[in-house]
């Protein structure tokens, strides 16, 4: 363990003995650094140079750090998740189905952006789980240090101590796990008897990863509750519920959504309208909306028409239901 997490990952024996002979000789920083270097199995590029990856803990925001660790496109991801469609999609499935005082295992669950809003809404025994290690630290350090954290497959995760019945969450990531059932087993595994399985933005139309159809999803997560992603998001957008829908009416959606299980009652609260103290979504430069990136906007665009091309002068009244202002952590 290292900065409080531990790293359980599978197929990296040689790294995890690598790692436990450094702390075993008090070399921690170099044990850090050898973690940060390791990535996911769908990432192509180059980790940096380790006296680059030894500037991290040094870093004083989340933008700086994740340009140290040459994070790139997923970087951009990460940095504007607060007001993209995507994101607002989960929070409209969090609305509609609330951990309430269960807890909470959040499976891939990256620099911890949903973790954080179910912390700052009182939700306690938060935990995110991820294949790579830097991510989790990025999530302790900048948006979320109230969760704990493990560096782990899900369908290898190590006794986590978390009492049923539990609320596992696996947001925008499902569709990249190669042993779907497995996952899905494993997630049913640490709800427990009587908990709930939420799997949010599960491609479909969209060939990222590898997805199923509506169907495949729904018989690999033994349920008929499905939502289309864009319906969440445009539920959020006008505060209203999301509207539930058949497999097989959900082929050309981009993405689905899948509850099973317990699918518990809603929100006590609007998590369509983000926490104080919020800030000018940082997508906005000299008036305009600007892209972080081709791909950024190719990606989100088309579906972030809520998101004026120039910032409106007056603001409206919904300006934060909207993301013009978003509820970024501190050290942004």
């Amino acid at each position: 363990m290292v900065d409080g997490i531990p790293y359980a990952r599978a197929g990296r024996d040689e790294l995890r003995a690598e790692v436990a002979g450094l702390i075993a000789h008090g070399e921690v920083d170099r044990a850090r650094v050898a973690l940060l270097a390791d990535a996911d199995d769908w990432w192509t590029e180059p980790p940096p140079p380790p006296e680059q990856l030894a500037r991290v803990p040094a870093a004083g925001t989340l933008r700086e750090a994740m340009a140290l660790l040459g994070m790139g496109r997923v970087a951009d991801y990460f940095a504007h998740r607060w007001s993209d469609p995507t994101h607002l999609a989960g929070l409209a499935l969090l609305q509609q189905h609330w951990p309430g005082r269960r807890p909470v295992v959040d499976v891939a669950c990256g620099t911890g952006t949903h973790l954080r809003e179910l912390a700052r809404r009182g939700c306690t025994g938060l935990v995110g789980v991820d294949v790579v290690w830097a991510k989790l630290w990025l999530a302790r350090r900048f948006v979320c240090p109230a969760a704990r954290y493990v560096c782990a497959d899900v369908t290898g995760v190590p006794d986590l101590d978390v009492p049923a019945p539990a609320y596992v969450l696996c947001h925008d990531a499902f569709y990249f796990l190669r042993d779907k059932p497995a996952a899905a087993a494993a997630m049913r595994d640490l709800a427990g008897d009587g908990g709930t399985v939420v799997v949010g933005h599960a491609h479909v139309a969209d060939p990222h990863g590898e997805p199923l159809t509506p169907e495949g999803y729904a018989a690999v997560l033994g349920t008929d509750l499905l939502y289309d992603d864009a319906e969440l998001t445009g539920a959020l957008l006008t505060g209203r519920r999301p509207r539930p829908a058949p497999a097989a009416d959900l082929h050309a959606s981009e993405a689905v959504a899948l509850v099973a299980g317990d699918p518990l009652s809603p929100a006590p609260v609007d998590l369509g309208e983000p926490l104080p103290p919020l800030r000018r979504n940082p997508l906005y430069a000299d008036g305009e909306l600007r892209w972080p990136s081709e791909r950024y906007a190719a990606e989100y665009g088309p579906r972030s028409a809520y998101l004026p091309a120039r910032w409106p002068d007056p603001l409206p009244a919904d300006a934060a239901r909207r993301r013009l202002l978003v509820d970024l952590p501190e050290a942004w």
